[in-house]
């Protein structure tokens, strides 16, 4: 029987947030994940490539490979989150992740080892999902722009619109409010590496298969106490395991970042995992979609597609100086025009309970690996 799960090269910066993007990538029954490359960001490489391969151990998924991708951006020095939001880690907030099982394959580039995947795949079938700096979803395309025709989309977390795109609340430092999260105008992802935002976003035909995440909906997603209870006990109030405590603590962690960082009290924003939901479109509910809404409320009913520009000029330092380094310059186009896709929001529930089923599997699986998995959680 042929397998018609849809297959994914999942890239990211592990991370808190991260960590449920791959879990969701893993264990979701209507994905088939092909590999997963590090990049720089929550914290430096080898941090977040640590932080993958210690994920993998405690979902016990450990045959799903990781490569080791870029260290800084296409054309900038490295940038990193301040440790105030990951911590020195990029995963700080509990004792319980294992020492990883699988090291990091070096055999090859990351970008090297994405490509041969996705090439592997029958054309129009597999997404790249980029939830950390775009620097490594840029690479790929850059030393192989045959796979932007091959590849049936790309999936990234980042950036930020504002204006009311979303009745999302931003936050606010030191109380003035704010559209990003690293500056008052940029989201990190993208403000760690403009030019390769902006070279995905000027490419017209990726353009057309590429759908954006940006923080305007991914703070709609809070993960409240109503939330980390389900995680922690489970639909039916008998969970708590060791992966679960794991998971919720990090949670706790990101809660109080946030609140400290931000002034987000209800509880984080839990931005990566939504760009894996994202390419489960047009699935079935059977399936284990999750809706996303692609016009404004209120409006015609429409699908919106958007041109995205984005703002290269300045430094780091200019942009925390108060330059518009990273800023996204979005424009609907018009009917039937393609562009690049960002829903205007989902169905929240639905999310919070298929990402639940998943963290279940992934119990299971642990229960199944027996006595190997539970001492690698413990140590």
């Amino acid at each position: 029987m042929a397998d018609t799960r849809i297959p994914v090269w999942l890239d990211c910066d592990p991370g808190h947030d991260d960590t449920f993007a791959i879990l969701l990538a893993a264990y979701h029954p209507s994905l088939r994940i092909l590999g997963i490359s590090t990049v720089f960001g929550n914290a430096s490489l080898d941090k977040t490539t640590q932080n993958a391969a210690s994920i993998l151990t405690a979902i016990s998924k450990t045959s799903i490979p990781i490569y080791m991708g870029a260290s800084h951006a296409l054309f900038r020095p490295t940038m990193h989150a301040p440790t105030d939001i990951h911590g020195a880690s990029g995963l700080d907030g509990t004792e319980l992740l294992p020492t990883p099982l699988i090291p990091a394959n070096t055999t090859m580039p990351a970008i090297d080892a994405a490509a041969a995947a996705l090439r592997a795949e029958a054309p129009g079938t597999a997404w790249v999902v980029a939830t950390g700096a775009f620097t490594n979803a840029a690479a790929l395309f850059l030393a192989y722009p045959d796979l932007v025709g091959h590849i049936a989309g790309l999936s990234l977390m980042g950036g930020a619109v504002g204006g009311g795109f979303t009745s999302a609340v931003l936050g606010t430092v030191d109380g003035v409010p704010r559209i990003g999260n690293w500056t008052p105008f940029a989201e990190f992802n993208v403000l760690a590496d403009p030019e390769a935002a902006a070279l995905l976003f000027d490419n017209a035909v990726l353009a057309g298969k590429t759908t954006l995440i940006p923080l305007d909906v991914s703070h709609l997603v809070l993960t409240t106490k109503e939330v980390r209870d389900l995680f922690l006990y489970g639909r039916e109030g008998t969970g708590k395991s060791t992966l679960r405590v794991m998971l919720v603590e990090l949670l706790m962690y990101f809660a109080k970042t946030y609140r400290e960082v931000f002034g987000i009290t209800e509880g984080p924003p839990l931005h990566d995992p939504l760009a894996v939901a994202a390419i489960l479109t047009g699935v079935g509910a059977d399936r284990g979609e999750v809706a996303f809404y692609d016009s404004a409320p209120g409006g015609t009913g429409e699908r919106e597609r958007f041109e995205i520009k984005v703002n290269t000029q300045g430094t780091y330092e200019e942009a925390r100086a108060g330059a518009r380094t990273g800023q996204l310059t979005v424009r609907l186009l018009p009917p039937g025009e393609e562009g690049v896709r960002i829903p205007r929001g989902l169905d929240i529930p639905a999310f919070w309970s298929i990402l639940e089923e998943c963290v279940s599997r992934a119990d299971e699986a642990n229960a199944a690996a027996g006595a190997g998995a539970s001492a690698a959680l413990e140590n």
